[in-house]
């Protein structure tokens, strides 16, 4: 990382338990709020406006699971300088001075947005940059920061794949309590994206709503978030990886406006260390192949 601004060092960091109490994995990829001073300099908006794309707080919310027996993975570097929740490659040829490579992922929905793998935009559409980025730029920031971070996330579910015959990616994110049309319908508590019965076992998003609507929230499936491209590719419950997004809305736990912590805070943090219970008590062997909504 020497290549890189001190505030990316450490640039993600996994906490484990000395005893895993079961196979599951709490996973905050854009939670991260240290911006290198280079790339704030080069924006054409402020940090404020900058940190509007962050899941702030996310990773706070899930640090003590760690304390309770389950791995916690949490990314420092902000979503706006490198999206680890994208393909590796899907980048904006309009971002950029000089010709991607041939791989990279021009046309995907989320490069056409302004939101791949380096977001040519924050949350609600305003521009980042000033001028556009050197190509080499770019793929640096993927080779130092978005496949080491990959790399380790995959070792470490292998390994609990491997210990335990199964193993569950919980993948924890925030969202704007209002959406950006007006004819979405008011945004529920929690929003459970499982690629649509595909990502995983379908008792495993059971627990997950039911743990909640006891818990007082409201809780909605796959709308308007199925799960990103983390669920997408490391859910592959025929062979026992499971994972599971959840999209936490942010007016319950923040004040979205000051971006401070609200009142609640202290209750979802306790959500999640209820829903981290509830989740080792699922019997491993109810997980089995093939096991899926979809079916």
């Amino acid at each position: 990382m020497d290549d890189f601004d001190d505030a990316l060092s450490p640039p993600f960091e996994i906490v484990e338990p000395a005893s895993w109490r079961a196979p599951i994995i709490f996973n905050s990829p854009h939670s991260g709020s240290n911006y290198p001073a280079d790339f704030v300099a080069a924006s054409c908006i402020d940090l404020p406006a900058l940190r509007r794309s962050e899941d702030s707080f996310m990773d706070e919310m899930i640090a003590g699971l760690s304390d309770l027996g389950f791995p916690v993975v949490r990314v420092h570097f902000p979503r706006c300088y490198v999206d680890v929740n994208r393909e590796p490659y899907e980048l904006d040829p309009r971002m950029f001075d000089g010709r991607l490579p041939s791989f990279a992922n021009t046309r995907s929905m989320r490069v056409a947005g302004g939101l791949g793998t380096i977001p040519r935009v924050v949350g609600d559409g305003q521009e980042i940059y000033r001028h556009r980025l050197e190509v080499e730029d770019g793929l640096r920031r993927i080779d130092l920061l978005y496949k080491p971070y990959h790399r380790a996330l995959r070792r470490l579910i292998g390994r609990g794949h491997q210990t335990f015959g199964s193993v569950i990616l919980v993948d924890c994110h925030s969202m704007p309590s209002v959406g950006v049309s007006r004819e979405e319908k008011a945004r529920p508590d929690l929003v459970i994206g499982d690629r649509y019965g595909t990502s995983c076992a379908s008792l495993i998003a059971d627990v997950v709503e039911d743990t909640f609507v006891r818990l007082g929230y409201s809780v909605g499936r796959n709308k308007p978030y199925a799960g990103g491209f983390i669920t997408e590719h490391y859910g592959n419950p025929a062979t026992g990886m499971h994972a599971i997004q959840l999209e936490l809305n942010r007016a319950i736990y923040m004040d979205e406006r000051k971006r401070e912590r609200g009142p609640r805070f202290p209750d979802v943090v306790t959500a999640f260390a209820v829903l981290a219970d509830a989740l080792a008590k699922v019997p491993l062997d109810s997980l089995g192949p093939f096991q899926t909504a979809a079916e």
